[in-house]
């Protein structure tokens, strides 16, 4: 037993755990590398997160590569399927994406930092079966996906959604007719099958989406408030973006 202990301190072993050891360190750059466009925009989410989400997808690949050198050398007549560890890998981190995703009212947010923590597992997965170079193009496409495609997405035409919140003085009730009308003056839509009512403190509540067919045209959402600010009979109100 203490003539196998030498095995550990061989000069093979300690070349591995030094090959083993590098791969860390690239993914844990490049996972920092990708989470720092999250931590930059305020995400829970961040540098530590993906570095350490990408470090572990690697260690837990590139040791399956090595079985030569499991247990000081006694693991080389193991046979070994990677592609199971692959599997778990991606099932583990699944669940930690499912940890950043949250629902607000009608809004969810959250689904590019999980889709982005997905892509750290895949980029420390391909450091640890040795694409270095298909790694660092993916943490490159990462970064650029994230921050100068959403550049892209705002300029390209689209639809604005908001859920509109509104509580009403009780004598100040307008009909929804009216009040579809003064959205379509706005360049709005309401989504009538999105109203909910409810009756708090006294007074009607009333919360529903509205759709932009054409951003560039619609009444910006701080005018917006500074219309229902002035609205007689609204007490109260809110405007979210809508993200789903």
């Amino acid at each position: 037993m203490l003539d196998h202990l030498s095995d550990y301190w061989s000069s093979s072993f300690l070349a591995a755990n030094a090959f083993i050891a590098l791969n860390l360190v690239g993914a844990l750059l490049l996972g920092m590398l990708v989470g720092y466009e999250r931590s930059y925009n305020g995400r829970a989410a961040g540098m530590r997160t993906y570095g350490l989400v990408c470090m572990a997808s690697t260690a837990l690949t590139v040791f399956v590569g090595l079985p030569a050198w499991w247990y000081g050398g006694a693991g080389a007549a193991l046979q070994v399927d990677p592609t199971r560890v692959v599997q778990g890998v991606v099932t583990g981190v699944g669940f930690l994406c499912a940890g950043v995703i949250f629902k607000d009212g009608l809004s969810i947010s959250g689904l590019t930092t999980a889709a982005s923590l997905w892509a750290a597992a895949a980029i420390g997965v391909l450091l640890g079966v040795g694409f270095y170079a298909a790694a660092l193009l993916m943490a490159l496409l990462c970064m650029l996906s994230m921050s100068a495609l959403q550049r892209l997405e705002a300029w390209l035409p689209g639809r604005t959604t908001l859920e509109v919140c509104l509580t009403f003085r009780a004598a100040g009730l307008p009909s929804f007719q009216t009040l579809a009308q003064a959205a379509e003056d706005r360049g709005y839509r309401v989504l009538h099958e999105s109203l909910r009512i409810t009756f708090a403190n006294s007074q009607p509540v009333w919360r529903f989406c509205v759709v932009a067919p054409d951003r560039a045209r619609a009444t910006s959402p701080a005018a917006l408030a500074e219309d229902l600010a002035r609205t007689e009979g609204v007490d109260g109100f809110s405007l979210v973006p809508f993200r789903n």
